[in-house]
């Protein structure tokens, strides 16, 4: 009975080394290999998932696979050898690797950082290789963009049948990423584009009394992910403009009175204190000469 268990735990023990021989063959042999072109893209967002394809050609029987990914370092992520799959190696995707019975690798939930150049070495029963590499781009979830409205009103003899607006849109805390316009409530739903500004974040645009039930929406997008904001920019031009819309003319018409006020405060306070600093002078300098002049004449002896 021990020896059977004996040369069992040495069958083992031969098979742990020869599995190891042939992983580091592998990785040998794609060494000296020439370096793999970027093959195909694949897209994805952050909180989901991507499948990694492994494809190779009908009649190609896989025998083994090795998975790695080269960014920021070189990692090994999964490997398929003698009808075994295993994904429990130490690298950033531990835990978040899915190795699939046709070899393709799925990851997931995606980080920000997960973006990177991965590729897949397969060798068959007849000892051929084949070196698959596919770049994982992974982007950020486009939020819901915040619209700004800013007003430019005409002279009053032509209020209010002339407005200019300025449309400012602008998506936070988010890279590669751009930005459209669309005019709603017509049947030209485009913007001209000699009226963009800032790489598209900033829409001028002229109003008059007939689009007072226009609504523009801002579009942002990246490749995997879009969203949008719609504002209705005439209620600004007549002074009912929503939380967060500024007209210059209000601020003008808050900010001159105020700032003359305090203006004239700051005066009449200088002009108190210079009476107050005179009118104390002139004081001191009275009670410093009248005891001279009113003390009596005392006659010296000789």
């Amino acid at each position: 009975m021990c020896r059977i268990c004996a040369v069992g735990g040495a069958c083992q023990l031969l098979w742990r080394r020869t599995a190891m021989c042939s992983l580091w063959s592998l990785l040998l042999w794609e060494a000296l290999l020439p370096t793999a072109a970027t093959g195909a893209q694949v897209l994805s967002m952050v909180g989901s998932s991507a499948l990694l394809a492994a494809q190779h050609p009908p009649g190609f029987q896989v025998r083994e696979a090795i998975w790695r990914c080269f960014w920021p370092s070189e990692e090994l992520l999964a490997t398929f050898f003698r009808g075994s799959l295993e994904t429990l190696y130490h690298s950033r995707f531990l835990g978040r690797a899915q190795l699939h019975t046709n070899l393709s690798l799925e990851l997931g939930p995606l980080e920000s950082g997960d973006s990177g150049n991965f590729s897949v070495l397969m060798v068959d029963m007849g000892g051929r290789t084949l070196t698959q590499t596919l770049q994982l781009k992974v982007y950020d979830v486009v939020p819901r963009p915040v619209i700004q409205v800013f007003t430019a009103v005409a002279e009053e003899a032509q209020f209010p049948k002339a407005c200019q607006v300025f449309l400012s849109c602008w998506a936070s805390n988010i890279s590669d990423i751009t930005y459209s316009w669309r005019r709603d409530g017509t049947a030209d739903s485009g913007v001209e584009p000699h009226s963009l500004f800032v790489d598209g974040q900033v829409l001028s645009i002229s109003l008059g009394p007939g689009d007072r039930d226009v609504a523009y929406s801002c579009i942002v997008s990246n490749p995997v992910s879009w969203n949008l904001a719609t504002v209705t920019p005439w209620e600004s031009c007549h002074h009912e403009a929503a939380p967060g819309n500024t007209s210059y003319k209000d601020v003008l018409l808050v900010v001159v009175p105020v700032s003359l006020l305090l203006i004239l405060v700051g005066l009449f306070f200088a002009w108190q204190c210079g009476r107050c600093s005179g009118k104390k002078k002139k004081d001191v300098c009275a009670e410093g000469t009248t005891p001279e002049a009113e003390s009596p004449l005392v006659d010296l002896p000789w």
